[in-house]
């Protein structure tokens, strides 16, 4: 028996699932200590709940799909529209050579996982799924990846796959990210070229003459409608050229696009990227997306996808430890801004770009700061690294095809 809930009811069931997030996160200090997401706390719990009224009462409850991708949409749109071309090049020589050895490190990602798959007699191309889509991407670009990943290779549970993938990659990266720095700096005597009394740039600064009001939201309304549409006609075109890329991939270029073009040609308007009206739009669409792809998954249909789920988690782990102590922190120059740039790169290769943050606040806390790292790292894991994976993944579909 299957209970189909409509967009309405879908959204009052998300709105709840993050509450639940909320206080679970709230109760629970494990949650807390490694960052987990409120949605995706709530919705893993949601969708454990569904799966025991499959189990014991036949009943399948199958949620609409329509708003969740609209919001996956407005929330890297709201990432394009608070890209800045100039943290960009504030960002010069190192974030050149983080982002160069980044983007190599995808296809090693998706190589692992393919090589994983292929080892489990699965579909090569699951092997993406649980590789960059999950660990680079996170749970929005599994969402976006997988019904093009079912068209074009016809693989079953692909949505299970990649978002246990995200979630494990979620956890690993926010619990090594720290220790991994802390190890980098004792072993080899780093201190900090900053003052420590220097203040650390974690997250948007807003002004107090910063506000939430009316004005405010009619522009980011208009500015996330205009690069959506922008987004679109890019789409279209790539289509047309016969390269796939996510919607969402397009829609943040031309947010970026049109946050950097707009102050150009009219100078008084600002790029909305200190915007609280914009951080707000970007945080709840996030939140509400995650809670509905969360609670919409289906893990009683996982068979032996299991076993191989955890030994790609595993190699990957290994895998981006070896990497970052072994050549990135060797090549970004072995000091000190190198070993908090290896924490936050570590975060956001398995995880994501708040759990980045947070890893290397917390090793600046303790050891001292760097400015650098916290210029690179958000431009590296929210635009750059999106971006990249999007064009890497349509690589090696091509290449597998």
């Amino acid at each position: 028996m299957v209970i189909e809930i409509d967009p309405r009811q879908t959204i009052i069931a998300a709105v709840l699932v993050l509450f639940l997030g909320k206080y679970l996160n709230k109760k629970i200090g494990v949650f807390r200590k490694y960052n987990i997401p409120e949605p995706v706390t709530g919705g893993l719990v949601a969708s454990l709940l569904f799966g025991l009224v499959f189990m014991i009462f036949g009943v399948e409850i199958k949620f609409a799909t329509h708003y969740r991708d609209v919001l996956l949409v407005i929330f890297f749109t709201s990432i394009g529209l608070s890209t800045e071309i100039k943290s960009i090049v504030k960002g010069g020589k190192v974030l050149l050579i983080l982002t160069v050895f980044a983007l190599g490190y995808i296809f090693v990602q998706d190589y692992i996982g393919i090589f994983i798959a292929r080892l489990f007699n699965q579909n090569p191309a699951l092997g993406i799924v649980a590789g960059s889509a999950a660990l680079q991407g996170g749970h929005g670009n599994i969402v976006s990846w997988v019904p093009v990943l079912k068209e074009k290779f016809d693989i079953t549970n692909a949505m299970e796959v990649g978002m246990i993938s995200a979630t494990f990659g979620l956890i690993i990266g926010g619990t090594l990210g720290g220790p991994v720095a802390k190890y980098l700096i004792n072993k080899n005597n780093l201190k900090p070229e900053t003052k420590p009394d220097t203040e650390i740039p974690i997250g948007s600064q807003h002004g107090h003459n910063l506000v939430i009001d009316y004005d405010s939201t009619l522009k980011i309304i208009l500015m996330l409608a205009l690069s959506i549409g922008l987004g679109i006609y890019m789409s279209m075109f790539l289509d047309y050229i016969h390269f796939t890329l996510p919607l969402f991939a397009t829609c943040m270029l031309g947010g970026a696009i049109l946050a950097n073009l707009v102050p150009l040609l009219f100078k008084k308007m600002k790029c909305p990227s200190n915007s609280p009206t914009l951080a707000v739009t970007s945080d709840l669409s996030l939140g509400l997306f995650l809670a509905m792809a969360m609670m919409g998954l289906k893990f009683w249909e996982l068979g032996q996808e299991a076993l191989f789920i955890l030994v790609s988690i595993i190699v990957q782990t290994v895998a981006i430890l070896i990497f970052t102590v072994f050549v990135l922190f060797r090549v970004l120059g072995k000091n000190f801004d190198a070993a908090i740039i290896s924490a936050g790169y570590i975060g956001s290769a398995m995880g994501a770009t708040p759990t980045a943050m947070a890893n290397m606040a917390a090793v600046s806390k303790k050891h001292g700061p760097s400015p650098i790292a916290f210029a690179v790292i958000p431009i590296l894991g929210a635009f750059i690294i999106q971006v990249s994976n999007s064009f890497v993944i349509n690589i090696i579909i091509m290449l597998l095809n």
